[in-house]
């Protein structure tokens, strides 16, 4: 039997098996609790993330790419009809 995977630093995520998510829940909760995402992984690939309830994501600045870009007038124009075709295709 294999033990639970080496905790990784704060703020950083982990990669397990089912098996080993299923044998080390409540090592894997306290992890969790302490801010460590845990990524189940099935045949090598993500299934589940394992976050604390709590956990909020990281607000969104506002206007931070503003002076970088220009909206052309033409933004919400009807497209011309062969775009506009290609969709239905």
């Amino acid at each position: 039997m294999s033990s639970a995977p080496k905790p990784a630093m704060y703020g950083h995520s982990s990669e397990i098996n089912v098996h080993e998510a299923k044998t080390h829940l409540s090592r894997l909760l306290e992890r969790v609790t302490e801010g460590e995402e845990i990524v189940i992984m099935r045949s090598n690939v993500p299934v589940a993330r394992l976050v604390p309830v709590n956990a909020t994501p990281a607000r969104r600045e506002l206007g931070w790419a503003r002076g970088e870009f220009t909206v052309p007038d033409d933004f919400d124009a009807p497209l011309p009809s062969e775009v506009e075709d290609s969709f239905y295709q």
